[in-house]
């Protein structure tokens, strides 16, 4: 497949495989991606032809330059011992005890080569990690103990992999050699990223000084430096580009504080960019793994000399020793910080086996293990290339699926799986140690204290008041769009933060209320035909508008079904309508125009009947939803706005009358926002978190303006 069209068919099943998420919510994305991947290369014979050079300067350097610069580095500079230790003693470790493990157990496997499979697979996701140890509610010493080691300890996994790896090639390994290229290749390699690094920021700051301060001139130079980084350091020096990535982005991120304050567009938007990048660049690394999937258990389920259930049997065994030297090390960890400080708390065997399940594998381990060659440098096939291939395939496959089976029964919750393709860029994305989060238990909140969404309904709420206040006869339009627009969000909200038990009266109380206006508009309709007021084809066709919405009503009480499918439904019934109309000899203008005034009255009609079954004596008028109430009457007020015959009000004229009450109505979110913190009802981080939203509303509103302004 050219490459062109191989890159778009990735992109695509990238946005596939988090859209399959939302709905498969047990399945990691990862791993969905891995069997998109595995699909079209057995469906569609899709092929990738990896190289190792472009693949890691391609994939690797972004998203390692990109994990320095996310890391916590006030964590980082309190457990660097630790961190370090973990890195590199581990590593070591997981290296030579791990792959004389498997040579013992696995014979076949040679030593040298045993050591390098070993080696490959010491290197974890950090935002899988992190994500995990996050819901399961590890200690924070363990909990960045582990992330800062995920973020490290590729740099060390892959030079243990290069060695180890050359030793099977050439027949030969040198000790003293070997320790003294490590410690050239890794000193070097640091050595180069935080001086290329310091020179760049020095030219960016030169630049800015200089007024070259464009947003997106700054942000494609952000972008670059990993790449031109990585290819320096290891064309030039001849030194470890991932370690210089992984210090430069470190560094990068140590000095990048300043930008808050003297660039905060910049900032925000290479943050955004940065999350696009590597949210395609993981989720193409996963697909490339299912794709090469079938080439690495190819040779071994067909070849004679290995039978593929002892081959899937030696998948598990490697993964186990792994697991062990990971749980032994944490727990031995825990155990010696015990005995030194003297605490109270005894190291948990518990928290020391979550901490070696959260250890799962990913890109650095995919991208390294398809660099071993084929034949060795006497002229012989590698040996056991092909079982090695199936084995490292099969432990990434294996630990992403015990982290999210296993991981959830151990910590008896829901765990928010994530790697570094996972999309963070949602409202109640995980926010480390911040009680006003979704996913923390809500009893646990203090008394008057609001969660994100509970406060976003809040300050929303504040805005379609100060519209209301704010509503006139002229721009009455205007108003009741913009208070329809922000009571969707208010129940879109509402929604997403209710329990099930909690949303369903909510619901049941909606569903009655709208039945009782479509009742009131179905009479309403019935009688202007009675008295003349409109044709027989114009109240069948309004007619059989409210059918289809009275029936949706239905289905979505009853047979929830995906919403794209009620959409395609939606959209296929209104087409039909169309056609009926455009086949139907009538005047359209005039059809449309009888329908407008339909609508206005039947409007007027749902919003009287709404009003006389609340003030029925056999109906409680306290127990609806205030909000779901005031949702309906806003919606058919709205209906008969638009339906209004006078066009008098320019488009122009329109837009400037959003525009305004919607400026007023960001002025009242904001100072809703300062009074929630001011009461202490909000934490900082949250109140941080709702001035952004604002801002971004108010930068699209901006924008909206000067390019109505240039047309």
């Amino acid at each position: 497949m050219p490459i062109i069209e191989l890159v778009i068919l990735l992109a695509c099943l990238v946005l596939l495989s988090n859209v399959l998420s939302h709905y498969l919510v047990a399945i990691p994305v990862s791993l969905i991606q891995v069997g998109l991947g595995l699909g079209v290369a057995l469906l569609l014979n899709v092929q990738v032809k990896l190289q190792t050079d472009w693949f890691m300067l391609v994939f690797i350097a972004p998203m390692l330059y990109n994990d320095g610069r996310q890391f916590p580095k006030q964590e980082l500079w309190e457990l660097r011992g630790a961190i370090f230790a973990n890195a590199i003693v581990l590593v070591f470790i997981t290296t030579i005890l791990g792959g004389f493990l498997i040579h013992v157990l696995i014979p076949t496997i040679p030593l040298a080569v045993s050591i390098a499979l070993a080696a490959i697979l010491s290197p974890t996701d950090p935002v899988a990690v992190q994500s995990i140890s996050e819901g399961v509610k590890l200690p924070k010493e363990i909990l960045h103990l582990v992330s800062g080691e995920s973020l490290i300890n590729d740099a060390s996994g892959l030079i243990g992999f290069k060695y180890a790896l050359a030793a099977a090639v050439t027949g030969s390994f040198v000790l003293g050699r070997a320790v003294g290229d490590f410690f050239y290749i890794s000193l070097v390699g640091l050595a180069v990223g935080l001086a290329l690094i310091t020179i760049i920021q020095l030219i960016r700051d030169i630049l800015r000084r200089e007024g070259i301060n464009d947003t997106v001139f700054n942000v494609v130079l952000q972008i670059l430096t990993p790449f031109a980084i990585y290819f320096i350091a290891e064309e030039w020096f001849h030194a470890s580009g991932v370690v210089a990535v992984v210090a430069a982005g470190v560094l990068a991120h140590v000095q990048g504080s300043h930008e808050a304050e003297d660039a905060p567009e910049l900032r925000l938007v290479t943050e955004k960019v940065w999350n696009i990048i590597v949210y395609l660049l993981n989720g193409i690394v996963f697909l490339i793994l299912g794709i090469e999937l079938p080439i690495a258990t190819k040779a071994t389920i067909e070849g004679n000399h290995t039978n593929t259930l002892h081959a899937i049997f030696d998948v598990l065994i490697v993964w186990g020793i792994l697991l062990l030297i990971r749980v032994a090390w944490t727990y031995g960890y825990m155990l010696i910080n015990w005995l030194r400080n003297h605490e109270k708390t005894k190291p948990s065997l518990r928290i020391a086996t979550l901490s070696g399940l959260s250890g799962v594998r990913g890109a650095i381990t995919m991208a390294g293990v398809f660099t071993i060659p084929t034949v060795i440098a006497n002229g012989d096939a590698f040996p056991e290339r092909a079982l090695v291939l199936f084995i490292a395939a099969g432990v990434i496959i294996v630990s992403l699926v015990s982290a999210a089976g296993i991981l959830p029964i151990m910590a008896a919750k829901s765990l928010p799986f994530m790697t570094r393709g996972s999309s963070l860029d949602e409202d109640g994305a995980v926010i480390v140690d911040d009680p006003d989060d979704e996913g923390e238990d809500t009893t646990a909140i203090a008394p008057q204290q609001f969660t994100y969404k509970q406060a976003r309904i809040y300050v929303l709420q504040l805005a379609v008041q100060n519209i209301e206040e704010h509503r006139r006869p002229e721009n009455q339009r205007a108003a009741y769009d913009l208070i329809l627009d922000q009571q969707f969000q208010i129940r879109r909200l509402e929604v997403a933060s209710q329990t099930a038990d909690e949303l369903q009266p909510m619901l049941t109380d909606e569903m009655q209320l709208r039945l009782v206006a479509l009742a009131g508009e179905r009479q309403a309709v019935k009688e202007m035909l009675a008295a003349g007021e409109t044709s027989k084809l114009g109240a069948q066709a309004y007619l059989r508008r409210i059918d289809r919405r009275e029936q949706r009503l239905s289905q979505a009480a009853h047979k929830p079904g995906l919403p794209t499918l009620r959409s395609l439904r939606l959209m296929f019934a209104r087409g039909m309508q169309s056609l009926r109309v455009w086949l139907t000899p009538v005047d359209s203008d005039k059809f449309r125009a009888e329908q407008l005034e339909i609508q206005r009255v039947a409007s007027k009609a749902a919003i009287k009947a709404l009003s006389r079954y609340l003030k029925q004596t056999g109906v409680d008028e306290q127990q609806f939803d205030r909000q779901a109430l005031y949702h309906l009457i806003v919606h058919y007020r709205n209906r008969i706005e638009s339906a209004k015959a006078d066009h008098s009000l320019s488009r122009a004229d329109y837009e400037r009358q959003l525009q305004t009450l919607r400026i007023k109505s960001l002025g009242a979110e904001r100072a809703g926002v300062q009074h929630l913190l001011e009461s202490g009802q909000i934490s900082l981080r949250t109140a941080s978190k709702l001035r952004q939203f604002i801002n971004y509303s108010e930068n699209l509103l901006m924008l909206n303006d000067i390019e109505a302004d240039d047309d």
